[in-house]
């Protein structure tokens, strides 16, 4: 490959020349910007455990009212971002948020697309576009662009969840902001019952669709565990027992940025993952599993979170002999494929 000049080969009379005239020149950064064969990911392989997170969590809940904190979150920072930074990938932000009994964090709406997947606790609720969705362990909640949400806490145990935003990506589109409002005038029936309990029909009153871009607003683990059992029963051949979280109108990503999937591994299980272009991050909600990528391997119990730059080999092992492991996935696919930029190399 062609050696390319320097900066420092230039003279420096040159170089402030450019400089008075805001110019850079590209070649001494062109490797940097464009690296043969494949990108130079700053995301680097990292994990969070969630029994060290979990009693700092409680800490900020001692520390730190609703009223001082309006959202209680410790981010889960990549170091090879920069923990100021304060994401686990280029689009991915990841933070674990607490609500305590009797807590209600404000409503607001906000340009980032945003889920919460339920890492622990009952009683807890999130208001979104005027529906009230209950809070259970492994349920996902979106709370899409654009839409008010809220949260709630009517029972006596500590409430924790993930989330998960497209927020750095939107925030380097400099397009990031949010807007506070008034607590939200819950509705009783919006239509989207139909949409949970669909046994395969949707609703399409005079033969049109619905009007809502996201006629489902919450997944139920009870539903999507009891979806990849049947899935594994009915193709025990099947390698990958996986299921993806769509618009149920239309079987797209539910987001525009980010994609989301649940993973069940048989017991003792070893699943390995072709390298793709996207980072990819994984939450255990049960059972023991392992989690290698190139040079760097996890092991996760319940609750644990990891994520993995793109192009990486992944191999996801179930720990168990005679437990199945159920994992939560998010990923950047739909935003690598509205780019083109979308790639698998076996």
């Amino acid at each position: 490959m062609q050696e390319l000049g320097r900066l420092e080969d230039l003279p420096l009379e040159y170089c402030d020349a450019l400089s008075e005239q805001n110019l850079v020149p590209l070649w001494p950064s062109l490797r940097a910007v464009l690296p043969p064969g494949k990108p130079i990911p700053r995301t680097r392989a990292t994990r969070w455990s969630y029994s060290a997170i979990k009693p700092l969590l409680l800490k900020a809940g001692e520390l730190t009212p609703i009223e001082k904190a309006e959202r209680r979150v410790l981010v889960l920072a990549n170091p090879g971002h920069g923990l100021e930074k304060m994401q686990a990938s280029a689009a991915i932000y990841l933070g674990m948020q607490l609500l305590l009994p009797g807590e209600w964090a404000p409503a607001h709406r906000h340009t980032p697309n945003a889920v919460r997947m339920i890492v622990e606790g009952e009683g807890a609720y999130t208001t979104v576009d005027g529906e009230k969705c209950p809070m259970r362990r492994g349920d996902l909640i979106l709370t899409p662009t654009g839409l008010w949400h809220e949260h709630g806490h009517d029972g006596d145990q500590p409430v924790v969840w993930l989330d998960v935003l497209d927020l750095p990506l939107v925030y380097y589109m400099e397009a990031s902001y949010h807007v506070d409002g008034p607590r939200q005038e819950v509705r009783a029936d919006l239509g989207r019952a139909a949409f949970r309990q669909g046994g395969g029909v949707l609703p399409s009153p005079l033969f049109e669709r619905s009007a809502k871009r996201y006629p489902m607003l919450r997944y139920a683990w009870s539903d999507t565990r009891a979806a990849l059992e049947s899935l594994a029963a009915a193709q025990p051949g099947l390698e990958a027992v996986q299921v993806s979280y769509v618009n149920p109108e239309t079987g797209e990503d539910t987001q525009n940025i980010l994609g989301y999937y649940a993973l069940m591994l048989r017991p003792g299980q070893s699943l390995p993952l072709p390298a793709r272009s996207p980072a990819m991050v994984f939450h255990l909600i049960e059972g023991a599993a392992r989690v290698a990528a190139d040079d760097a391997a996890f092991t996760l119990e319940e609750a644990d979170t990891c994520c993995v730059p793109g192009f990486s080999k992944v191999v996801l092992r179930n720990t168990s002999a005679d437990q199945p492991a159920f994992l939560f996935i998010a990923d950047e696919s739909p935003l690598h494929r509205k780019l083109g930029v979308y790639e698998v190399r076996n």
